[in-house]
């Protein structure tokens, strides 16, 4: 009965047009102060103590980085590098953009970020050179998904704060999943040039390839200071998040210098602005999460399916569409956030590894991101593309379809998850 009230409560608010942070705030305020006896000082403890973790603190430190390399050119240099090395191809600066997006995103962490940085320099010199629009637009709102998948990632952090897992751990099972995406993309992309007979671009010599490298190679070493810090032992994820800001800020300022020293305070305002946002968020789920558990719905559910003697294939299976009908009316952050806190228990007393779950969880979220009607990067692509969603939802069906076939493994194969953390003694 409490259950049905509570999320009877937050989908009534959710439909009134109201923020998900403040739904998820009234909600668990209005039930916990009309049908029950708990004091508001334990309210305003838990309140305290689900955020002060250090954990968290990533999730600014990322944003800001994410924020210098978008606006310092870096983005430009990385994909003049992949077009260097794939525009020769079937469909070459549409490869280039997959590759760009799996390298942007393994500095930046952000999937919208990923398509804005990437996509607003590569859609337009694609329609020059005779791509269809909606060829372009298909292969950079799917590619720049892989921004929540190939580490670090900020729903990773997200996840790792939800349910206490480790995120060193989940950024090194994110590396081998993400890439193999980044494949069949690619693949998906340069299939559909070939059909159609898509424009390729002359091969680039040597030269041009090292060349290229250099230019792109101070953005590409934040690859090497985020995951290498984190492998080695250097730094913890969180010291690792301040040390890509304090990296991409030099790069972008004194390196590159494509960005004025008067930009700064621009960025850090934004960069600002967004991490209060998912902070206000993350505290309102914090508080969502402290009543599911005082009301035993997390445990409930996981006797329930112990009870009806549920399998872990069919439960991975109900996990995915719950997640796949979330992403329709919610974004990322929200959804972890939420779900994960109720999901998690019942998948370690089904004996599924935290780790795997998270990655699971991440590829539902890029699937998300990537369908209507709230999908962000259909949102961040259209202003790009000056496309209607509608629009957009066509052209990146074949890419989309076949995230779905990449989600199924995912969910099925632990060891494409498992495999490089084991490997390398991060488990």
């Amino acid at each position: 009965m409490n259950t049905a009230i509570i999320f009877g409560l937050l989908i009534t608010l959710m439909l009134t047009g109201m923020p998900i942070s403040i739904s998820l705030g009234l909600t668990v305020l209005t039930f916990l102060f009309t049908m029950t006896q708990v004091p508001i000082e334990s309210v305003a403890l838990k309140l305290f103590t689900g955020i002060e973790k250090f954990e968290i603190m990533a999730i600014p430190f990322f944003i800001l980085a994410g924020n210098f390399l978008t606006h310092g050119g870096v983005a430009r240099r990385m994909i003049n590098f992949a077009t260097a090395m794939v525009g020769h191809w079937h469909g070459g600066l549409g490869l280039a953009g997959v590759m760009a997006c799996a390298l942007f995103a393994a500095v930046s962490g952000s999937s919208p970020a990923t398509v804005v940085a990437i996509g607003s320099v590569i859609l337009p010199a694609m329609i020059r050179q005779g791509f269809p629009e909606r060829f372009g637009a298909g292969v950079i709102t799917t590619s720049g998904a892989l921004g929540i998948l190939i580490p670090p990632s900020i729903v990773m952090v997200m996840y790792s704060v939800s349910t206490n897992t480790s995120v060193g751990q989940l950024f090194m099972a994110g590396v081998v999943p993400g890439l193999m995406l980044a494949t069949m993309l690619g693949m998906v992309t340069w299939y559909r040039a070939w059909r159609f007979g898509y424009p390729r671009m002359p091969k680039a010599s040597a030269l041009e390839r090292i060349r290229t490298f250099k230019e792109s190679v101070w953005g590409l070493l934040l690859i090497v200071v985020v995951i290498g810090g984190i492998y080695s032992g250097k730094f913890t994820p969180t010291e690792a998040a301040a040390m890509s800001a304090i990296y991409a800020f030099v790069v972008a300022v004194f390196v590159y210098r494509d960005m004025r020293l008067s930009d700064v305070p621009k960025v850090l305002l934004s960069s600002a602005s967004m991490s209060a946002m998912l902070l206000y968020i993350i505290t309102n789920a914090v508080l969502f999460s402290f009543l599911m558990t005082s009301e035993q719905i997390p445990q409930a559910m996981a006797q329930w399916i112990l009870d009806k003697d549920l399998s872990v294939w069919v439960f991975l299976l109900v996990v995915n569409i719950l997640l796949l009908l979330a992403g329709n009316v919610m974004e990322p952050s929200s959804i972890v956030l939420i779900m994960a806190p109720i999901l998690f228990p019942v998948a370690m007393k089904l004996g599924v590894d935290p780790v795997h779950f998270g990655i699971l969880i991440v590829v539902n979220m890029e699937v998300g991101m990537c369908h209507p009607p709230v999908g962000l990067n259909l949102y961040v692509a259209s202003g790009i593309t000056r496309m209607g969603i509608t629009e957009l939802t066509k052209a990146v069906w074949p890419w989309l379809l076949t995230m779905l076939v990449f989600l199924g493994m995912i969910t099925y194969i632990p060891a494409i998850s498992l495999w490089f953390p084991t490997a390398i003694g991060a488990r």
